[in-house]
């Protein structure tokens, strides 16, 4: 790759939580719409009086927008009522991050509209707050700075690009908003630097899987106006992406071309596409129907009372516990996290924890949590063996109730070394595992391994 650039990164993430200005579910609807609405986009000046070029330039389309809704979609979400106030846990998540990202945290901020000019927004703008600003990373090519963390609600969905259809189901879920400064040297630094932020919002109550997360990238090479790439979806993308446009910038320069800032789309083979020209500074206006937003000292000690740790520190005390890499993997990425360290709490004994949450319901079949939670009680009190957890289980996905299957049936140990005589007579020059495994089946779950391995080896040694 070629010439100096600039680069920094803009990161959006949907929250686990309901919408950001009213109380419905952020949950993505796969049923076909109820009902729709239709609008068109009408550019107008905003307080200084200047009209943003972008909207100008749509406006001059006379596109008509469609948005599909759901008997989950409110007056809020079709703009037909004013929002209601801002989620307040959704507010504390961004806290979180402010404070993983070594930001600072504004006492009082102004809640903004932004023009959004593609029609993803029925109001025609998007109502955004900044919370923090001035956080730092360090990278292996330097600091880069975090100019700014923001809540905003993210847009609809789009549902066909020919009709200029969208879906009203995603409309208002929070996002978390994190731009760094143009710090960024070169593409692989861009990729550690998205790597880190998704460690730390992983880290928080946020949503998972694809379109949950959006990335992009501003790229400039020097005598090169700004450019935007839109919709980074796998890291692994950011240096193929970064070095085609610097490649692309550098061959605008020599052609001397006439340079605009641009908007462009990235492309699955690294290449990117124009989508519209870059917005101007005249499309952000204060809204006018929520008041200032105030983050108390209170809120903010509470958040770093509560502060959750990153992962990469939670995989370190897993290794710490005992458990192995893949364990720690099916742990971090799935939801059993919290769990795992509530049962901990009853049993300190982390690798008997982890078989009974994850290993054996995974051989057998999933169990109610408040069921694993009354087995480990049942061990921990004495009245339920390790070595029987799993026939317990068993039992209980196949229809029993956690009394009756705690009533275990043992057979006479001495009845047990008599058979084991018996059949090492009458199949001699088996294995162990192999003389375990027929007295395992004839007894069905009235005696443990361990005790019918201890009197094989006896009689075999």
């Amino acid at each position: 790759m070629s010439g100096e650039i600039k680069a920094g990164l803009e990161i959006h993430q949907q929250l686990d939580t309901h919408k950001l200005f009213c109380n419905c579910p952020s949950v993505l609807r796969k049923d076909d719409a109820e009902f729709e609405v239709r609008r068109r986009l009408h550019a107008v000046a905003g307080e200084s009086g200047e009209v943003d070029i972008a909207a100008k330039h749509e406006a001059k389309q006379n596109k008509e927008f469609i948005y599909e809704g759901y008997d989950t979609t409110c007056l809020v979400e079709l703009d037909e009522e004013p929002p209601h106030l801002i989620n307040e846990e959704a507010l504390m998540t961004v806290l979180y991050v402010a404070l993983l990202l070594n930001c600072e945290i504004f006492p009082i901020s102004q809640i903004m509209r932004k023009t959004v000019v593609d029609g993803s927004n029925t109001s025609g703008f998007q109502r955004t707050v900044l919370v923090a600003r001035n956080g730092y990373i360090e990278t292996e090519s330097g600091r880069v700075r975090i100019d700014n963390i923001s809540l905003e609600e993210d847009s609809a969905r789009f549902i066909s690009k020919e009709e200029n259809k969208f879906r009203l189901d995603r409309l208002g879920i929070p996002l978390i908003e994190i731009g760094t400064a143009p710090d960024i040297k070169n593409p692989e630094q861009a990729k550690e630097v998205a790597l880190y932020i998704g460690d730390v919002l992983r880290s928080c109550k946020v949503k998972r899987g694809i379109g949950t997360i959006r990335q992009d990238v501003n790229v400039s090479t020097p005598g090169h106006p700004r450019i935007e790439i839109k919709g980074f979806q796998d890291v692994k993308m950011f240096v193929p992406t970064i070095e085609k446009e610097v490649k692309r910038q550098v061959g605008n320069l020599k052609s001397k071309k006439d340079l605009i800032g641009q908007v462009r789309n990235a492309l699955s083979d690294g290449s990117s596409e124009f989508i519209r020209p870059m917005p101007g500074a005249a499309r952000m206006y204060p809204e006018t129907d929520l008041p200032l937003l105030r983050i108390s000292k209170q809120m903010i000690d509470e958040a770093k009372r509560t502060l959750p740790k990153l992962r990469s520190e939670l995989k370190v005390d897993l290794i710490k516990k005992g458990l192995r890499d893949d364990e720690i993997q099916i742990l971090l990425k799935g939801d059993n996290l919290d769990d795992f360290n509530n049962l901990l709490k009853i049993i300190n004994e982390p690798r008997f924890i982890y078989k009974v949450l994850i290993e054996i319901p995974k051989q057998i079949g999933d169990l109610d949590m408040d069921i694993i939670e009354s087995i480990v009680y049942a061990v921990d009190n004495g009245k339920l063996d390790k070595l029987d957890v799993k026939q317990v289980m068993q039992e209980i996905v196949n229809g029993k109730s956690l009394e009756e299957a705690l009533i275990i049936e043992k057979a006479d140990i001495g009845d047990v070394e008599s058979e084991i005589i018996k059949l090492i007579k009458e199949k001699p020059g088996l294995s162990v595992g192999g003389y375990m495994g027929l007295i395992m089946q004839k007894f069905k779950g009235k005696v443990n391994g361990k005790e019918v391995n201890t009197i094989l080896n006896k009689l075999l040694n």
